[in-house]
């Protein structure tokens, strides 16, 4: 079964427009997870313009369900954040300061001193680590070499092209993710995808342990409600 972990971020951006407590963050997450949810993501940044460093340690105390705290481990704070917390996951993101959303996975061959370095900080911790990958080949092969247990495949192309081509859209996420199956790797995904494209992606990518969605998710529970817009994702992800 492939599990759904909800991305907060929108959440907390929502409350932090107003400077109070509302939508109280740690409710929806505990929400989220009696709904259904497998998991709760957060993506700190340094700016705390969404999820600030406070929201995480309280988030620690008090989920039931995996934590998977993503972001740039190139910046002090979030490597001193993840090892004081210790979250489930985290999944190491390539960012740029400042950067509005993540839109690129690692290049794991360029960086793979880098990651291997700081993928062993990780899970000598004993947090399993995922990394941010673009379906490509020699970035899959690469990752492996790195040591993370898991790659996350950056969907944002899926869903881009999804429309016109749901077949080609789809294409070098399933060699990718064949490679990386065989290179023993775990495979998660996220970016972009939704109720439109999230089946068809599953369906061809059966064996994709865990889905991280935020943004679309929250727009759809505008219209539908928080624990039917998780629900009606989880069908998705588990239709039978």
């Amino acid at each position: 079964m492939t599990k759904l972990s909800v991305n907060i971020n929108k959440i907390a951006t929502l409350r932090n427009s107003r400077g109070g407590n509302n939508p109280d963050l740690i409710k929806v997450a505990l929400d989220a997870e009696r709904f259904g949810a497998d998991g709760i993501t957060v993506h700190p940044r340094p700016d705390e313009r969404h999820i600030r460093y406070a929201d995480v340690r309280e988030l620690k105390n008090v989920l039931h369900q995996e934590f998977n705290i993503e972001g740039n481990c190139r910046e002090e704070k979030f490597i001193e954040l993840v090892l004081d917390t210790k979250p489930a996951q985290v999944t190491l993101v390539p960012d740029a300061e400042g950067q509005l959303t993540s839109d690129h996975g690692w290049n794991t061959i360029a960086h793979k001193s880098y990651l291997t370095e700081i993928i062993s900080v990780f899970k000598n911790a004993g947090i399993r680590t995922s990394i941010f990958c673009d379906p490509e080949i020699r970035m899959i092969e690469g990752a492996a070499l790195t040591g993370t247990d898991r790659i996350e495949l950056y969907t944002e192309s899926y869903a881009t092209h999804y429309l016109s081509s749901p077949e080609k859209a789809i294409a070098s996420y399933i060699t990718a993710a064949e490679k990386a199956k065989q290179l023993g790797l775990g495979i998660n995904a996220g970016h972009d995808l939704d109720l439109h494209n999230l089946g068809y992606f599953i369906k061809n990518i059966p064996y994709i342990e865990e889905v991280s969605i935020g943004h679309a998710l929250i727009c759809d529970a505008l219209y539908l409600g928080l624990e039917n817009t998780i629900q009606l994702y989880k069908r998705q992800l588990n239709p039978f």
